[in-house]
């Protein structure tokens, strides 16, 4: 089983529906289906402030729900992660090896 830590954007184009991030990252978990998604309480942080911020109390449960159904870790090396997806160059750079960018994979 892979084990799959998901960057905070990742989880966002899977909710917010935004064109045509939403659409490649469903494309890109429909190929990786086999992943175990794996998140922190940092993604959810990330992740909230938007929906906080503007009162947005349908989002925020959305992404409470997505959140709930994944695994929780703080340190994704610590757990076995075996991969890092993004779609942010720079954290591609940081995770090194365990990189994948959905949209160029």
């Amino acid at each position: 089983m892979r084990r799959v830590y998901l960057d905070a954007c990742v989880v966002i184009y899977l909710i917010e529906n935004s064109v045509p991030f939403s659409e490649k990252t469903r494309q890109f978990l429909a190929r990786n289906s086999d992943a175990h998604l794996c998140v922190s309480p940092l993604v959810r942080m990330e992740v909230m402030l938007k929906p906080l911020r503007d009162s947005a109390t349908t989002l925020a449960c959305d992404y409470e729900d997505f959140l709930a159904a994944q695994h929780w870790f703080a340190i994704a090396l610590h757990h076995g992660c075996d991969e890092f997806w993004t779609n942010d160059d720079r954290l591609n750079k940081a995770a090194g090896v365990m990189a994948v960018n959905i949209f160029s994979a």
